[in-house]
C-alpha cells in the first residue's frame, strides 16, 4: 500500500483526472517553467516524447493510486479479456474504411512510419492515459454509473484535441473537431467498459479508424463535412452495438444448463 492509495477515493479521482489532462501537455509545462525538454532527435521525436511521458505519467499514478491487491495492468485496463471483443469491434470498423474509400482518394505519401506513430503508437498512448487512468482506474476506485465516470476523460480528450486545432484561435473548426473526439472518448470507453474494462476494444476501433483515416486523403471541407463526421459516428456506434450483441450473446451461452 502506498501513502496516495491510503487518500479518499474523490481526492485518488481528482489526481488521476489531473494526471489525464496533463499528460500529453509536461513538455508545455516545463517550457512554461523555463526548463524545456528536447524532442528527440528522430522523425516525430516530439510527438513521440509527449507521448512517452504521457504514458509514463499514467503508469506512476496508477501505481499509487490503484486499490490496494490490484495489478498495475489490471488497474489501467491492460490485462486481457479474450480476442473475441477486439475481433467483433474490428469488422466493424469496416464500414469506416469502405466509406472512406468512396470519399477520398488514397494516400501514396503514407509511410510505414506515418501508419506506425499516426495508427499504431499515439492511440495506444493516448489510450492508456485517457481510458486507462481517465476511466478504467476511476472504475476501479469509485463505485457509480459508468457513464458519469466515462465523460470528465471525454471532455479531457476533446479538449486536448480542440487545443491541437488551436483553441479559441480555431474558431469553430477547432470547436466541431473537440465536440467530435470527446464524442469519440466516450464512445471508445463505453467499449471498453462492455468489454470487462479493459482497453483493447476502444484501442482496436481507435488504431483502425486512425490508420483508415491516414490511408485515405480526404478534402479539408469533405473531412469535416456532414458524411465523413456521420462515418465515423456511425461506426463507433455500430460497433458499441456490435459488441453489446456478442456479450449478450455470450452471456447467454454461459447461463445455458449444460446436458447431463
Amino acid at each position: 500500500m502506498t501513502i496516495l492509495s491510503r487518500l479518499a477515493n474523490a481526492v485518488r479521482w481528482v489526481l488521476a483526472l489531473l494526471g489525464v489532462g496533463v499528460g500529453l501537455n509536461l513538455r508545455d509545462i516545463a517550457v512554461a517553467a523555463g526548463t524545456p525538454i528536447p524532442a528527440l532527435p528522430i522523425a516525430y521525436g516530439g510527438s513521440l516524447l509527449d507521448n512517452a511521458l504521457a504514458v509514463l505519467l499514467a503508469l506512476l499514478l496508477a501505481a499509487l493510486l490503484r486499490p490496494r491487491g490490484m495489478g498495475l495492468m489490471a488497474s489501467l485496463g491492460l490485462h486481457s479479456n479474450g480476442w473475441r471483443g477486439p475481433m467483433w469491434v474490428l469488422l466493424a470498423s469496416l464500414p469506416c474504411w469502405l466509406g472512406l474509400a468512396l470519399l477520398g482518394t488514397p494516400n501514396t505519401a503514407l509511410t510505414a512510419l506515418d501508419a506506425t506513430m499516426l495508427a499504431g503508437l499515439f492511440p495506444l498512448a493516448e489510450e492508456v492515459l485517457f481510458r486507462g487512468l481517465g476511466f478504467v482506474l476511476l472504475v476501479k476506485l469509485i463505485r457509480g454509473p459508468w457513464a458519469v465516470l466515462a465523460l470528465p476523460q471525454a471532455l479531457l480528450f476533446g479538449w486536448v484535441h480542440w487545443l491541437g486545432f488551436g483553441g479559441f484561435d480555431g474558431g469553430g473548426t477547432a470547436l466541431f473537431v473537440g465536440a467530435v473526439i470527446a464524442l469519440g472518448g466516450f464512445i471508445f470507453a463505453w467499449l471498453d467498459h462492455l468489454d470487462g474494462d479493459t482497453l483493447w476494444c476502444g484501442l482496436v476501433l481507435h488504431v483502425s479508424m486512425n490508420l483508415a483515416w491516414n490511408v485515405f486523403s480526404l478534402d479539408d471541407t469533405v473531412a469535416l463535412g456532414w458524411q465523413a463526421t456521420n462515418l465515423r459516428i456511425g461506426t463507433a456506434l455500430l460497433a458499441v452495438a456490435v459488441l453489446a450483441v456478442a456479450v449478450l450473446a455470450w452471456q447467454v451461452r454461459r447461463r445455458r444448463p449444460r446436458p447431463l
